[in-house]
């Protein structure tokens, strides 16, 4: 038998052509796409818009300066009050009294969610109380902390604590029940004991709802503050605030609203930045 054609040669003496690489292209990149705007300048475009459309508001006369002051008159009594130092000692003050109200309804919320989230009998000796006061209205409890520590910093303190140790209490304790039981499972399997699965599974797996409790208690502990600063305050923003109120300085007023504002988000970006350094094994979604 014979064959009609001869093998190819494929020693390795034998050259072969190159293969020819040619550059592709992504179809996102063809064509002249604009640049995109930063997301910085994305995000003002909104507050100035709408500052423009204040000023040219009360510029026309639509907005009366006894109804609400334009954005030029509100930076000058800003800036007035900044120069003078009366701004700075009340943001001193009410920060003393947040700081204070948080740490104390830090620890008490969190030791309750702790004692009823790890144990059985602590959720029937806890739970059901606190879920029990937490439903009370707190702004309601003025009167009452004015009756019982008088009407200095104390009953502004624990107006502050009330708020922030409910929001805590009910985060923690719902991020300590949420953890997965397969975990549990793994770290009984890994030889860890009672205090190491709390240790090293219970509490990081609790540790993102700790985050979301701590930046609802920051936001309720400036609610409580501006309450509790109407108590017979003599220093403070919610001092500022009144006084603004009796002789009919909206300008004040809205300065003293945009501190409120500016120190809540400052706290948000504290808590945000925290989460980013705690939260590092937990991958989430970013947004597209």
């Amino acid at each position: 038998m014979t064959l009609d054609h001869a093998p190819p040669d494929i020693s390795p003496d034998s050259t072969l052509p190159s293969p020819v690489l040619e550059a592709v292209t992504p179809v996102s990149a063809r064509g002249s796409r604009p640049r995109a705007v930063p997301r910085w300048l994305r995000r003002t475009v909104g507050p100035l818009l709408l500052l423009l459309c204040w000023q040219v508001l009360s510029a026309a006369g639509v907005l009366h300066r006894d109804i609400l002051a334009s954005p030029g008159t509100i930076a000058r009594a800003a800036g007035d009050l900044i120069a003078d130092g009366t701004l700075p000692a009340a943001m001193g003050v009410s920060l003393q009294r947040v700081a204070a109200g948080l740490l104390l309804g830090g620890v008490i919320g969190v030791s309750l969610a702790l004692v009823s989230g790890l144990s059985r009998l602590g959720e029937d000796l806890v739970d059901a109380t606190v879920q029990m006061l937490r439903t009370v209205p707190w702004v309601g409890l003025i009167p009452l902390f004015i009756i019982w520590l008088g009407i200095g910093e104390a009953p502004k303190i624990a107006l502050i604590s009330l708020g922030v140790a409910f929001h805590l209490y009910l985060n923690v304790y719902a991020g300590i029940r949420g953890v997965d039981e397969q975990l549990v499972e793994a770290g009984e399997s890994l030889g860890l004991g009672r205090w190491g699965l709390i240790r090293h599974v219970v509490l990081p797996g609790a540790l993102p709802g700790a985050m979301t409790g701590l930046r609802y208690s920051l936001a309720t502990a400036w609610l409580a503050l501006v309450f509790g600063e109407s108590i017979n305050a003599d220093a403070g923003i919610g001092f500022l605030m009144n006084q603004a109120r009796d002789f009919f300085r909206t300008d004040i007023i809205v300065v003293c609203l945009v501190v409120y504002a500016l120190l809540g988000l400052l706290a948000d970006a504290v808590v945000r930045t925290l989460e980013r350094l705690l939260l590092q094994w937990r991958p989430t979604f970013t947004g597209q």
